[in-house]
């Protein structure tokens, strides 16, 4: 292959047994970092770009499922990418993440092979639903549509289907809220969480009571998960929190 000619198109589809990566593109590192740890939490493998260039670099040498792409980028602007990776042959679905609502915006991004298209300020939950409905068209398995494989650290296992936690094989008895948190830590294993992340995601958004709910329920769960060495949920002094293995 010479260097004029473009890279052989790349699957469009998956098959049902397939898991879906997906790359979140945007030069926020707060909205990139939001929007992998929601799919993530929701069972999604996430890699993150920062820059148009990096995305078409990415895209070429390992195609992701799914993009999800901001337009208003520094560089090149995500209209651009989802052009050049056309012409190039990549058929990568993409789902447009942008603070432009207009109907003209909207039908560009749609024309150029946009899949979706979600305006800024979006509530988390809709751009998961719709990265879902996007995959499941195009054929590749979806967390939580199937029989998903129970998430494992260490010797800490968390059934999504029964809701059932083990350590070392013991039944972990948790609460709702327990519950949510351990699965947001488990999801994002050997990831530092800020303490507004988990107040976000096991909160939500609108959550304004007492901040010191937190270290409560961490406190709870190391009670239950962590009676028992080695200790995984650890502190990181002025940031958050991590579930990993001590160092």
């Amino acid at each position: 292959m010479t260097g004029d000619q473009p890279a052989p198109p790349a699957s469009t589809g998956g098959t049902a047994n397939q898991r879906a990566r997906i790359l979140v593109v945007d030069d926020e590192e707060a909205i990139t970092d939001l929007v992998a740890m929601a799919l993530r939490y929701e069972g999604f493998d996430v890699d993150t770009v920062q820059s148009g260039q990096a995305a078409l670099t990415k895209v070429a040498l390992d195609p992701p499922s799914l993009l999800v792409l901001d337009v208003m980028l520094a560089d090149i602007d995500g209209f651009a990418v989802c052009e050049r990776l056309r012409d190039a042959g990549h058929g990568v679905p993409t789902l447009f993440l942008t603070a432009r609502d207009t109907t003209q915006d909207k039908v560009r991004g749609l024309t150029l092979g946009g899949d979706d298209y979600v305006t800024k300020p979006f509530a988390v939950s809709e751009l998961v639903a719709r990265v879902r409905a996007i995959l499941r068209r195009t054929g590749f398995a979806v967390p939580g549509d199937g029989h998903p494989a129970p998430l494992r650290f260490a010797d800490l296992e968390l059934d999504t289907r029964t809701r059932e936690v083990r350590r070392g094989g013991r039944l972990v008895e948790l609460t709702a809220t327990e519950y949510r948190l351990l699965l947001f830590l488990l999801s994002n294993a050997r990831t530092v969480l800020t303490r507004a992340q988990l107040l976000d995601h096991v909160w939500g958004h609108d959550f304004s009571g007492d901040g010191g709910v937190l270290e409560t329920y961490i406190s709870y769960l190391r009670r239950k998960v962590d009676n028992a060495e080695p200790a995984l949920i650890h502190t990181v002094r002025g940031v958050g929190y991590v579930l990993r293995l001590p160092r």
